[in-house]
């Protein structure tokens, strides 16, 4: 195999930075048993976890003057059979990792090959490549409304900005099918509520039976929940005083398609 150039500096603690991540990378274990899996120094083990990957990868890059066993490494770590049962999580630190790789004119695929592809100059392009947010959430058939209202932000994986775009949407729908023109807590009750009559505006089903009337006040406060729990929240905070994590994007996202299908399905009712 030909000598692949060495990774600069910035580009190996970016690496590290994501396979030594406190909450989401390798454990210190781990990082112990493939570094000497792959013939690795381990020359400072009692270092913090990002710390301790830099200076093996880094001293392993010089000893051999290019990159090729880093990125034996990182395709020996990322192997899938490591990850059964672990697709989320793979392909999270799969699109992470070649947000960096991608400087470098690199890829790794599903199947935990390395690629090339197009050089990437600009952080736009990078994260163009690999939005593991979005290939996320088509994996799992979110709703389109949901890729729809918040493309831009999920081309950039910000995750703050699409759980409030994707929020914005349901509200967005609630006024489609209703005609009303208010918003938040206020929109949900004047869509979804029973009110004295116990029939609402819009209806997820026919609520002439206990259950029926328990579902239908079940999703119509789930809809007000994620109002009150991420548009208002979003809406007011700072992004730097409001973390949304990647797992915490998808598992929001995913509720939101799921409120997108039953309001997909919802009736209009005879209330003005």
């Amino acid at each position: 195999m030909a000598a692949i150039a060495k990774f600069d500096e910035a580009n190996l603690q970016a690496l590290a930075d994501i396979l030594g991540d406190t909450s989401t990378g390798l454990t210190g274990s781990e990082i112990g048993r493939y570094l000497r899996e792959c013939g690795f120094p381990d020359p400072i083990p009692q270092m913090t976890k990002r710390h301790r990957l830099y200076a093996a990868l880094a001293e392993k890059q010089n000893a051999d003057g290019c990159a090729n066993n880093i990125l034996k490494f990182l395709t020996h770590v990322m192997n899938p059979v490591r990850h059964v049962g672990g697709r989320d999580y793979f392909e999270t630190e799969r699109g992470k990792l070649n947000s960096v790789l991608a400087f470098s004119g690199l890829t790794l695929g599903e199947d935990g090959k390395l690629r090339e592809v197009a050089l990437a100059s600009t952080l736009t392009q990078a994260e163009a490549v690999a939005s593991a947010l979005r290939k996320a959430l088509v994996e799992r058939k979110v709703h389109a409304d949901v890729l729809k209202f918040c493309r831009a932000e999920l081309l950039v994986d910000n995750y703050f900005h699409a759980v409030f775009e994707a929020t914005k949407s349901v509200a967005e729908k609630l006024r489609q099918k209703t005609g009303l023109v208010s918003d938040g807590s206020q929109l949900v009750d004047e869509a979804l509520g029973l009110g004295k009559v116990g029939c609402p505006r819009l209806a997820f089903n026919t609520p002439t039976t206990d259950s029926e009337r328990s579902e239908h006040s079940g999703l119509m406060n789930l809809i007000k929940g994620l109002f009150g729990a991420f548009r208002n929240t979003t809406a007011h905070a700072p992004k730097i005083h409001w973390n949304v994590t990647e797992q915490d994007a998808l598992d929001i996202l995913t509720t939101i398609s799921l409120i997108h299908r039953r309001l997909d399905s919802a009736v209009r009712t005879h209330i003005p």
